[in-house]
Formats: C-alpha cells, structure tokens, sequence
C-alpha cells in the first residue's frame, strides 16, 4: 500500500481516534511529511522498535505499540508459554504509561496474564522481575537515553534478557504479520482486571530487586565503614533510577548522598537537559556547579530508564572529570577482581565479557587476573546471552560485563545492563580508593600506569528520513565494496566484516572465518595496533565509528586519536555528505 494510501486509511478509519486523525490532517499540504511517517512501518527490529512519537506507521503510538504486542503475544503463544504471563514496566517518558496499558491490554486480549507494574520503574528491574515471576517474557516501554520526542518498546526472553537473533527473528516474523492493525486483540483494563489477565505489581519485587543487589557487594564493610564519612551527588535525569539508587546507597551505608533537586523528579520533557543521556557531560552541569560548591568529588547520574550510569570525577587540579564509559568499566572490572582474588573469592572458571567496541584495557585487566574475557557484538543481549550459555549451566561463572555505552552488570540477578547495581558499586569503588587515601581519578592513573594508556573515543552522524537510510546503507556497501587498505596514513592490517562473517588479513592475505552472529558492522586493525568500528544504528537513523589508541602517556593517547580520527573521517565524511 502506498503511503498516500496508508496517510488516507489512518485519517478517514474511525478505528483511529480523534486526535489522531486531527494530528495527520493538520499536515494534509505536507507530502515529505507525510511520507516520511507513512512510507514504511515502524521496524521491528532486534532489539524491538524505537522511533518519535507521533501518528503515522512508522512512528511510535498506541496502534503500532498494539501491532508490537501482538506479535510478540502470538509468538508467545506458538512456543505454548502463554500461561506464564508477562511482565510490563515503563520509564518516565511522554506516552509510557498508555503505552505500557496498551500492552497490557493486548496481553490480556490474547488471553496471556499480564503483570504490570503500578508506577515507573528501571529497566533492569523489569528483568529481574521476568525470572522472579517464572514469566514467559517482559516488555519495557523506553526509548532509554534518547531525547524527548523518543519512545519505545522492547522485548525480552523468559531469562530475562533481551531476545537473542534467532528468537527476535520469529517476533519480527510474527509482527510483521500483523497486517491490519484494526484486527489486534484487546480488551478493557477493568475487564482484564477482573478476570485477572492484569495483575498490578510493585513493592514486592522493589524489595526482592533491592536484596538480591546487595549479594553483589563485594566489599559490604566498606560502605558500612566509609559510607557515613563519604559524600556524593546522585542525578536521576528526570528518570526511574530516582527511588532504587538512593535506597540501596542508603541500605548498603551511604548517608551523604545529595540528590539534584532540579532532577530528581520524573519529567518527560527533561527540561533542564537537552538530552537526558548521562554520556554528556552537559547532562550533569547542574550536578558540577552543586559539586563544586558543597566540595564533593563524586557524581553519579543515571539515564531515564535506569539502564546506564554516568560517573564525574574530581582531579587532583579540582577539575571535574567526565568519565567516558571504557574508563567507569575498568575502574569496576579492576576493582572486582582485584578484591575477589584478595579475598580469595575469584573462581577459576571465572569469565568476563565485553563488547567488540569497548576498551581493550579490559582484555589486559583480565588476563593479569588470569580470567576469561569474552568479546561479543554491540548490544547487552549478548552479554545476557553469554551469563545463559555459560552461567545458568554450570559451565562457568559470570564476574563482570561492560560496554563502552555506559552499560554495566555484575551478579546474575538481571540479565541487560544495570545503573542501580553500578551505582552501587562506584560508590563501593569510592569508598575503596578512600580507605586507600586515594580518589577515583586516582584509581584511574593508577590502571593506566600498571596496564598502559589507552583511549577511546566515538563519532555518531545522524542522517534523517527515508534518505538518511538509504545514504548509510550506500556508505556501507561502499567500504565493502572499494574495501580501502589505508585511511589517510594509517594503513590497515585486518578486517573483520561481522556481516559476511570473514575476518581479511591484509599481511597475509588470508582469510578466516568469525564465530559472532551476522552483523552489519566493520572492524578494522590498523599495522599501529589501534583500531575503529563503524556500524549503523538499529534503532536511529545514525551510523556510529569507534577507535581505539594507545600510547606512552594520557597526552600522548589524546594526541594520537585526535590524528587517527581524522585519518578515518577523510574517508567516510565523503561517504556521508
């Protein structure tokens, strides 16, 4: 169907309500416009859907949030799992709790219990709250970090983790089956309650989430001892991360935690930050200026859904220090395993596991320690698919996993990236430099001496609509296609394409076969030994580049990422222009 078709369909169908066809006949004179929300569906991609609120097919509202959820009820029912429920959270965004209710509806309409959650909640709790429960899968309406004008809907597993490539294939494959959204199953919240297809849930799991955090404490009598002494400041972003991060700094012994008023309630529009997104450092202006007046050294922000962790840090010359998520990683990896094995606790089929994107220093943390670092794609489903393959049967034990993206786990209680846990545990990591009459940033220096200088950095271009898709696809087939042996003067010793599945050595001119799923991601090793990726988004309209450098000294790495960065960019700012 055409999307004029699709545009005439959603503004005459009295299935839509009200305002929905007022939204779509305002912009009746303004066909890119219209295009742009009508030429495709909103994808239902791997890790579920994200877009900008609004009407239309390829935006997120009630109709494609009940098209979403339908899908992932039929695929719930054709693995005959609908008797175990699902579990439904929602962050602090525009839209979530109607979007959460719809999906609840749906559940319920399909004759699958839905136990949903009575106000906002993090991310990593809804995945705790899928085991804790025995329930078939879970959903969290989130669009994380993104800005206002973002929501989504995110699916997971009966393990708690976000669905791996073969099963998020069979619900894309379900969802896009879903042809008519008018024909989805629904029925009415009172009717649902009543025959107890939706049970409201809260405070029980809160409790349980909050005690299995603590057994991930690596050192309790450190917070108890140091807690009462040590001073932080804690910003929500206008989020979910607000009541468990401070109740569980409070419960393990931090008593001196300052929360920023301006941030501490939950706000859909984050109106004191552009992006509530603790990756930016004006994300945390308000906290600094806070920090610097009351003389405190550690600031620890969490993003809308409370799945990443932000950490600032105060140098020995008083300046405030922005930790990027590599250095927050290490400072925990480090931490961890250097107490485990002082405590004699590092078990010998201990593992790590990390992103291909994220720090190589971490490799070296973990060889030192004589543990198991895994690599895997972008995205914590990995990470979580990781702890089910290894963890859950036996065969090894999950310590720790990172990705450069500001996203952390330690212990198995959830299966995606945790900022509750992380929070607790910078401030474990805080109290641990303390006893030692160090500060974080001196913690950091530390690793850098004993390991080497690394440094990482990112570049994201964001290429709107239809032709910003389809400019990112041209770039990436192009590199496959030219496959450039240098760029600028840095010459290239290997390739790893993820969608191909074949790592080139350009020395050898070998090839050889990788053993991570398909994805469309390069990898290139440079002759230096530093490297870059560049991927698209699945969820944005964006096409990410990461490196990665080392060199004798910090100044040293800064000045080799500023000249390898260019040498990268000569060759893909064409490719995106």
């Amino acid at each position: 169907m055409s999307y004029m078709k699709q545009y005439q369909t959603w503004t005459e169908n009295p299935y839509f309500d009200a305002n929905t066809r007022a939204e779509l006949l305002s912009i009746k004179d303004n066909e890119k416009e219209i295009e742009d929300r009508f030429y495709r569906d909103l994808e239902f991609g791997t890790g579920g859907m994200r877009g900008v609120i609004g009407a239309g097919t390829n935006r997120m509202n009630k109709y494609t949030v009940r098209k979403a959820a339908q899908g992932f009820a039929q695929f719930i029912i054709k693995r005959g799992e609908q008797d175990k429920g699902v579990a439904i959270a929602y962050d602090s965004r525009r839209c979530s709790d109607e979007f959460a209710l719809e999906t609840a509806q749906v559940m319920a309409g399909n004759g699958i219990k839905a136990y949903l959650f009575d106000a906002l909640r993090p991310t990593p709790e809804l995945s705790f709250a899928v085991r804790h429960l025995g329930c078939a899968g879970g959903v969290v309406i989130t669009a994380s970090h993104n800005p206002k004008e973002y929501n989504g809907f995110k699916a997971y597993g009966s393990d708690g983790c976000q669905l791996p490539p073969a099963e998020s294939d069979q619900v894309i494959e379900e969802v896009n089956a879903v042809s008519d959204i008018a024909t989805v199953k629904i029925m009415d919240k009172q009717e649902a309650l009543q025959k107890g297809l939706i049970t409201m849930i809260g405070q029980e799991i809160d409790n349980a989430y909050i005690e299995a955090l603590k057994k991930v404490c690596v050192n309790p009598e450190l917070s108890r001892k140091y807690g009462k002494e040590a001073r932080l400041i804690y910003t929500p972003l206008h989020g979910t991360g607000n009541k468990p991060v401070r109740r569980i700094l409070k419960e393990i012994g931090f008593e001196n935690v300052e929360v920023v008023k301006e941030q501490e309630l939950p706000d859909p529009e984050f109106s004191t930050v552009k992006y509530p997104n603790p990756e930016e450092r004006a994300a945390f202006e308000i906290a600094i200026s806070m920090a610097q007046k009351e003389n405190v050294e550690l600031i620890i922000g969490t993003d809308p859904d409370a799945d990443r962790v932000g950490v600032v840090v105060r140098d020995a010359k008083g300046d405030y220090i922005t930790l990027t998520g590599n250095q927050t990683g290490c400072l925990l990896l480090e931490y961890i395993l250097s107490q485990k094995k002082e405590r004699e606790e590092l078990p010998e089929n201990g593992f790590v596991v990390k992103t291909i994107v994220s720090s190589d220093l971490a490799r070296k943390i973990a060889e030192h320690y004589g543990v198991e670092i895994l690599d895997v794609l972008t995205g914590f489903k990995f990470i979580g698919e990781k702890i089910r393959l290894l963890d859950d049967t036996g065969k090894k034990k999950f310590l720790f996993g990172f990705e450069e993206s500001y996203g952390y786990l330690a212990g198995t209680h959830a299966r995606d990236k945790d900022a509750v846990v992380a929070a607790m545990l910078v401030a474990e990591v805080f109290a641990w430099y303390k006893s030692k009459g160090m500060t974080l940033y001196d913690g950091l220096l530390e690793i850098y001496k004993k390991y080497g200088f690394v440094k990482e950095g990112i570049d994201s271009f964001t290429l709107k609509g239809k032709e910003g898709v389809e400019k990112i696809a041209a770039a990436m087939e192009t590199l496959r296609k030219e496959s450039p042996k240098a760029f600028g003067n840095a010459k290239v010793a290997s390739l790893s394409d993820y969608q191909q599945q074949i790592k080139y050595d350009y020395t050898s001119e070998e090839k050889s076969p990788l053993d991570l799923p398909p994805s469309n991601v390069l990898y290139y090793r440079m002759a230096s030994g530093f490297w870059f990726c560049i991927r698209p988004s699945g969820t944005e309209p964006k096409i990410k580049i990461y490196y990665g450098v080392s060199a004798d000294s910090l100044e040293g790495a800064d000045k080799a990422l500023a000249q390898f960065r260019e040498d990268v960019l000569s060759v893909i700012r064409p490719l995106l222009a």
